[in-house]
Parts: structure tokens; sequence; C-alpha cells
């Protein structure tokens, strides 16, 4: 695994979506997508006002800084609008994994491509230049679109981890575990994201 990428300043982009470290200044901007609870509904916690909205900013970055994370802002290049942000989180040097995840997109971008197009960088990058072993992805047991967004990138379902996290308002919540290994990442690549080879 190349660890030492993980410390650079990493940019990806295809013809539809530009992912950009979350530090850079254009982060402000999620402010004008932020404020929705069915964005958050599943993530644990909610973006509800302004000093929410600071306090995901720097804890994001803080978890950047501590190494458990490499955040992005996601660019709809049509509209050369913030969409959104995703990140490689829970980074595991050691076995050389880590989740995709903590992605949502502003209501306007959903369902228009880019997740697919934001996965196939994150993907192609994680397992060509990083070169982890395994990338994995979850999802609230409830979310279902979640589930379907991830079946879409040709990842396998693992199971169900039951209790796996309590979320800010004090629930137990259940998550399912999606991966997709190195070994099937070239299989998998032709499969579901032909278009941006």
């Amino acid at each position: 695994m190349n660890s030492e990428i993980i410390q650079s300043e990493i940019i990806l982009e295809n013809e539809k979506v530009l992912l950009i470290p979350f530090e850079n200044e254009r982060n402000i901007e999620l402010k004008e997508i932020i404020f929705d609870d069915e964005i958050w509904k599943y993530m644990g916690m909610y973006v509800r006002n302004d000093q929410d909205f600071e306090n995901y900013i720097k804890s994001t970055l803080k978890q950047k800084a501590d190494g458990i994370c490499y955040p992005f802002l996601i660019i709809d290049k049509a509209t050369n609008k913030v969409a959104g942000s995703t990140r490689y989180g829970y980074l595991n040097h050691a076995s050389q994994k880590c989740e995709i995840g903590w992605t949502w997109y502003g209501k306007a971008f959903q369902g228009t491509g880019l997740n697919q197009a934001c996965k196939f960088e994150l993907l192609n990058f994680g397992f060509e230049q990083i070169q982890f072993r395994r990338i994995q992805f979850s999802a609230d047991l409830e979310n279902i679109r979640s589930q379907k967004a991830i079946e879409k990138l040709g990842a396998v379902k693992e199971g169900i981890f039951r209790n796996n996290y309590v979320d800010s308002e004090g629930k137990s919540k259940d998550d399912v575990y999606f991966s997709i290994i190195s070994e099937e990442w070239e299989n998998t690549k032709e499969e579901y994201f032909l278009q941006f080879i």
C-alpha cells in the first residue's frame, strides 16, 4: 500500500465530477445544500444550523489531521457547483483497507449519475494508486436507497452488523456491509464502470 499518497493533495476527475480535498475554501459552499434532514436521516447525526455546520467542518478536518480519513468535496462539472462530500474513511494501513462513505449530495444532485462517477474515481485511485486490498461500504439497514446505490458499484454484500453504532439521538443502528477486493477490481471496473474507462 502506498501510504505516502494519503498525505498528498489528491484531486480526482472525469468528465462528470471533480473531487478536491475537503479543506479547500470551497467547503463553505456546502452551506447552500447541507441543511436538509433527509440527507442526514441515516448518517448518525444532523446538520441543522450554523453551529452544526461549523462542527461538521471542524470534525471532518480534525479526522483528516488525525489520519482517520481523507475527505473530499464533490464538484458537479456540469454546473461547477459543490454537490456534496465523500471520503476514504477508517484508513487501515496495516491491513491495506478503507471504507468509502460518509457520502452525501444536495437534493438537486441526487439521481444525476454523480455518485457512479464519483465512486469510480475513488475506487480506481484506491486500488490502482493507493493499492488498497479491500474497500468496503456500509449503509444503514433501513437505507434501501444507499444499499441499491452500493450494489450498482458491483460491491459484494457481506452481511449485517447489528447495533453497529449509536446515533446522535441515542438509537442503536444496524448496518449492511459490502466490499470490493483488489483481485476483483479489473472485472468489476469493466462490468460496472465501462463508460469511465
